[in-house]
């Protein structure tokens, strides 16, 4: 996989109302920018042509690169594909993609035409000029003349049985030919050139007559000329390398020259501040180029790229990603009917299934921001968050209709849009679950009389499947996502369209060997916990993964899912994988179609880990988030030098070092102190609370509560939260020490360890253990099992044994409900 991958950054460009005409364009490259790089392609190319132009360019540069009308993804329209209506669409682009006042512009063959005219036109606009592979005049061979004046329904077989296809239909190749490049004139448009002009030839190019190549420079006043040996009319992508060099050269400076190819002096620098980079795996780069678009445009590249493919897989049902974009339009249109404003909040009371994915990417569509709710709520939870965010809408599953209605009397809300869960089952699942299941678990919700609550199933089929014309910015607001709350309450986390797309693209360049439209993720973690949100679907939905739904964790069913779907991606938590390796007779599932699975939202034991990659032989490495940062901002390399014990290194373009809690300065490698981290994915703040804000966001660091080590080469470890420190007399006592050390013992299924009120000043460590299934034990053993493997001031000074432990939704140990049982 090339370091960019250029459809991530596939955006669209109205460039006409009437008739309605949309161009694709890849927006990519750095922000801020040293220079704007605008990339035309010729008579029935596309925009990826340019790609090694691209890639090489992005390092320092934005670089954009247009299908034009009628070519490539763009829009077909039945028109004149006129010179004038072709540089109008470049007017329209350069002006709606707010370009600089100043841009290098750059065309290749006919597309070379249509940059020199609009040079010609706007030369206040263009700092540089680059012709590749273009002629004087576009005078055809008799043969291809005649081949331009067949009927479009005998020249279309013609064209799709050429090797290399033209990118553009018949009719709108045979419009252009006869109102374009039939009547280009060089001689009228060269001469009038007033800004510096690069011509690139190819010196074995006969696609048309030498000297209409020769001409060009010549006719250009002061232009300088790069003849690439060895290439002929496709010159960028025959001779990459030389085209590259030869850009350079005239750009100035050195825009080519990536991280990896010679910068030796500031990469060095850069790893002096940020050691860790030197562990990256080769196919990481140090940097990203991030999309900039909203976060529901990779849902739209997937659905063009890859419209017939599985997006989601729930229960048998299987939705496509033309279907899944369809259904997101269809709601988003359907909130802005029901009025529904840009920024107004919208709350899912969801499990994973199609609704929530489609409410989710449809809500954004319509330029809401969504707040994801927990569906474990109790009501005085549900009211708490609707009256914080100001949710006006919301999003609930039918089951939760009732809960929905106690509390809507005393918080904002104005309409309530109810969901089945057996609306995307399969005919035989969805006829079982009638019969047996709905009026039982109480799934049956009767809207009638109900003036605020409409059905989900209705609304989509009134709304139209047209994407809305809501105009949303990269740094609107897209999320109000509340923090899991295990130690304290929840505060509502600003997340942009931004900060999201920014972690996603991290995410997706870490794992080196994604397969786009070729993964299969088990999506057992809840999509409305940020990671589960992130690291399953964001991602799913960026590389057309097909996603595999599962509203709750049950082990024999994710094990049966594995089984029958061979997932290949598995984002989970420490518990879900302690699960999988306890089930008896587990390896009848097959697990080895697990190639990678990262790891959050708690810490991984190593015995979980290394039991968890025998039974798999795939990869599970620890890593690290928090909301506040959209999760994830460290793990450890998949597939390179990873460390056990440690949270891995920084991902690209995140920062981060430790701090003296009792200094506040940086502190040297080895050193406990406060994690500070900071990089695209962190968040505006806290929703209405600007004092906590202030608190954990300074000079730009997000100081994230837990204490932390780095060590020599950039690797860190997560100690244990700032809040969970256990003051035990004059010791501080870690709990995930203390963890470690018992899960080593063989007959310890889940522990969780905390500290209980203080006597006499100091508090006392108490261990919750869980035993595995037959497993028998006393107190004192473990007691004495620690003793002989920790510190006296860390040994367990009570024992209780539990039949479970208390979790949030997204698994993670409840350590504020452990406490509370203890005062």
């Amino acid at each position: 996989m090339p370091l960019l991958d250029l459809d991530l950054y596939r955006k669209q460009v109205t460039v006409s109302q009437n008739p309605l005409v949309r161009l694709s364009v890849i927006d990519s490259g750095r922000s801020p920018a040293e220079r704007t790089l605008l990339f035309i392609h010729g008579f029935g190319g596309f925009a990826m042509q340019w790609e090694q132009q691209l890639i090489e360019f992005a390092d320092k540069n934005r670089v954009i690169a247009v299908d034009l009308r009628g070519h490539g993804v763009s829009d077909r329209p039945h028109t004149a594909y006129s010179l004038d209506e072709l540089v109008g669409d470049v007017e329209q682009v350069v002006a709606q993609l707010r370009l600089p006042e100043k841009f290098i512009l750059l065309g290749h063959s006919f597309g070379g035409a249509i940059v020199a005219s609009y040079a010609v036109r706007h030369p206040e606009r263009v700092d540089r000029l680059v012709l590749a592979s273009t002629s004087m005049d576009f005078v055809l061979t008799p043969l291809l003349k005649l081949a331009f004046r067949l009927p479009s329904a005998l020249a279309e077989p013609i064209r799709k049985a050429f090797p290399k296809a033209l990118a553009a239909p018949a009719f709108v190749l045979q419009a252009m030919f006869h109102h374009a490049l039939a009547k280009f004139d060089g001689n009228a448009v060269f001469p009038r050139l007033t800004v510096p002009t690069l011509v690139i030839i190819g010196h074995r190019d006969i696609v048309f007559k030498q000297a209409a190549y020769d001409a060009v420079p010549d006719a250009i006043p002061g232009a300088q000329v790069a003849k690439i040996p060895v290439s002929a009319h496709l010159v960028m992508l025959e001779r990459p390398d030389a085209v590259n060099r030869a850009l350079s050269r005239f750009i100035g400076g050195d825009a080519v020259v990536s991280w990896r190819e010679g910068r030796e002096h500031e990469k060095s620098e850069l790893i002096k501040r940020r050691p860790w980079l030197r562990h990256y795996e080769p196919e990481v780069p140090f940097t990203l180029a991030y999309p900039s678009q909203p976060l529901f445009r990779f849902l739209e590249t997937a659905a063009r790229r890859y419209p017939r493919h599985r997006a989601l897989v729930f229960y048998d049902h299987v939705m496509t990603y033309r279907e899944l974009d369809d259904a997101a339009n269809r709601f988003a249109n359907a909130l802005i009917a029901l009025g529904v404003k840009k920024g107004e909040r919208v709350a899912l009371l969801l499990p994973n299934s199609p609704q929530t994915v489609i409410a989710y990417y449809g809500a954004l569509k319509a330029g809401a921001v969504v707040v994801s709710t927990n569906p474990l709520f109790n009501a005085d939870e549900l009211a708490h968050q609707l009256n914080d965010s100001g949710a006006e809408t919301i999003v609930a599953l039918s089951v939760f209709y009732p809960l929905v209605r106690m509390v809507r009397a005393g918080t904002p809300l104005k309409r309530i849009i109810v969901t089945n869960i057996k609306e995307y089952f399969s005919p035989l699942r969805r006829a079982l679950f009638e019969i047996v299941r709905e009026a039982a678990e109480g799934h049956r919700a009767d809207l009638r009389g109900d003036v605020f609550a409409f059905a989900f199933q209705d609304l989509l089929a009134r709304a139209s499947a047209d994407a809305p014309s809501v105009e949303i910015a990269p740094d609107d607001l897209a999320l109000v996502q509340y923090s899991s709350g295990t130690t304290e309450l929840p505060k509502g986390v600003m997340l942009t369209h931004a900060n999201i797309v920014a972690n996603t693209t991290q995410v997706r360049h870490w794992t080196t060997d994604i397969d786009e439209g070729g993964e299969v993720i088990l999506g057992a973690l809840p999509f409305s916990h940020s990671y589960g949100m992130t690291a399953c679907m964001n991602l799913g939905i960026s590389i057309a993964a097909t996603l595999i739904l599962l509203p709750t964790f049950s082990t024999r069913e994710v094990l049966d899912v594995i089984a029958k779907y061979r997932p290949t991606l598995f984002p989970g938590v420490p518990t879900m994988y302690v699960a999988i390796n306890n089930y008896p007779n587990v390896r009848r599932f097959g697990l080895k179609s697990i190639r990678a699975c990262v790891s959050g939202a708690a810490p991984l034991p190593l015995e979980v880990q290394e039991a968890f990659e025998k039974l798999t032989r795939g990869k599970l490495v620890e890593g690290y988030g928090l909301t506040e940062a959209g999760p994830i901002t460290h793990a450890n390399p998949v597939y390179g030098a990873r460390k056990t014990g440690t949270i891995g290194v920084p991902f690209p373009d995140t920062d981060a070092k430790i701090v003296d809690g009792a200094t506040g300065a940086d502190a040297e490698p080895g050193a406990i102190g406060e994690l500070a981290v900071r990089g695209p994915q962190v968040m505006r703040g806290y929703w209405h609370r600007p004092d906590d804000t202030a608190q954990v966001l300074r000079d730009g660091w997000l100081f994230t509560g837990d204490l932390a080590r780095m060590d020599a080469d950039g690797y860190f470890q997560i100690i244990d939260r700032k809040k969970d420190m256990i003051l035990a007399g004059a010791y501080n006592v870690y709990p995930r020490e203390v963890e470690e050390v018992l899960y080593e013992n063989p007959k310890v299924f889940e522990v969780a360890v905390a500290g209980v009120p203080p006597e006499g000043g100091a508090q006392a460590v108490k261990a919750y253990v869980v035993l595995k299934k037959g497993e028998m034990a006393t107190p004192e053993e473990f007691i004495e099992f620690c003793r002989q493997r920790l510190n006296q001031s860390a040994v367990p000074y009570l024992i209780e044994f539990r039949d479970q432990l208390p979790k949030t939704f997204v698994g993670k140990v409840f350590k504020r409900k452990l406490e509370e049982k203890n005062q």
